[in-house]
C-alpha cells in the first residue's frame, strides 16, 4: 500500500481527536526544507493534487508554460489559491512533491536552480518550511512542461 494511504488510514482512526500541539518542523540547520515535519493527531488534513502550471501568453511554441522558475511560480500560485479556498496558508504546508522534466536549453537535466528561485520567493520569507522531494521524471502531461507539484497540509481544526 502506498504511503499515504496509510497515513489517511492513521488520521482517519483519530479523527475524533483533539490536536494537542502545533506541527512541529524539524530544520536544525534552518534550511530550505525540514528534514521532517510532524504533524499531530487530530489535524485537519489537506492534500493537493499535482498542479501544473499555465501557458505564458506570448511565449514561444518551444516553452508555452515559461522556463522551470517561470512554471514553479505559475504553480505555486495555483497551490496557494487551493489552499486559501480550503482555509489553509502556505505556512501550513507539510509536505511538498516537486516533479520536473530535463529542460532542453539546460542539456535535459532538471533546473533545480530555476526551481529553488521560485520556490523561495514563495516560502523563503516563511519559518517553517516542508518536507520536500524533488525528482526528475522523463515527462508530464503536456509538451513544454518543466514542474507539477502536489503538496500536503495540515492544521489544527
Amino acid at each position: 500500500m502506498h504511503r499515504s494511504v496509510f497515513a489517511a488510514l492513521a488520521l482517519s482512526a483519530c479523527a475524533g481527536a483533539t490536536a494537542q500541539a502545533q506541527n512541529v518542523h524539524v530544520n536544525p540547520q534552518n534550511s530550505f526544507i525540514s528534514q521532517a515535519v510532524k504533524v499531530p493527531a487530530g489535524s485537519e488534513m489537506l492534500y493537493v493534487s499535482g498542479i501544473t502550471p499555465d501557458t505564458v501568453p506570448g511565449a514561444p511554441p518551444a516553452t508555452p508554460f515559461g522556463d522551470t522558475k517561470t512554471q514553479t511560480l505559475s504553480v505555486l500560485n495555483k497551490i496557494g489559491a487551493i489552499l486559501t479556498a480550503q482555509g489553509y496558508g502556505f505556512e501550513d504546508v507539510v509536505m511538498m512533491r516537486v516533479l520536473l522534466v530535463g529542460d532542453p536549453a539546460k542539456g535535459g537535466g532538471m533546473d533545480f536552480a530555476g526551481m529553488m528561485e521560485g520556490y523561495n520567493q514563495v516560502f523563503g520569507p516563511l519559518k517553517n518550511k516542508p518536507a520536500r522531494i524533488t525528482s526528475q521524471v522523463a515527462g508530464l502531461v503536456r509538451p513544454g512542461m518543466y514542474a507539477e507539484i502536489e503538496v500536503q497540509a495540515a492544521k489544527k481544526p
